[in-house]
């Protein structure tokens, strides 16, 4: 069982380097006042519609994906040390 766990630190280890590569490759939303006055009328251009398929919207995908499954390693690890004491 330690043999697992050993294996599932080293995987979360390298799923949390990615998570960081994956978050500075992304651009920060840098709006500033003009950006909240006229906010409402972006989230409704074709841009903000088709979002997803930009190189941006690729990378919040993949983050989230990379984020979910850091969060469940982490926890199986945390389930999995409970249960070998």
């Amino acid at each position: 069982m330690n043999t697992v766990i050993t294996i599932l630190t080293i995987l979360l280890a390298i799923i949390s380097v990615g998570l960081i590569v994956l978050v500075m490759l992304q651009e920060g939303n840098e709006k500033g006042l003009s950006g909240s006055i006229v906010g409402g009328m972006s989230e409704t251009s074709y841009a903000a519609k088709n979002s997803g398929r930009t190189k941006e919207g690729q990378l919040r995908k993949y983050t989230r994906i990379v984020l979910a499954a850091f969060m469940f390693i982490a926890l199986l690890i945390g389930f999995l040390q409970k249960f070998v004491k």
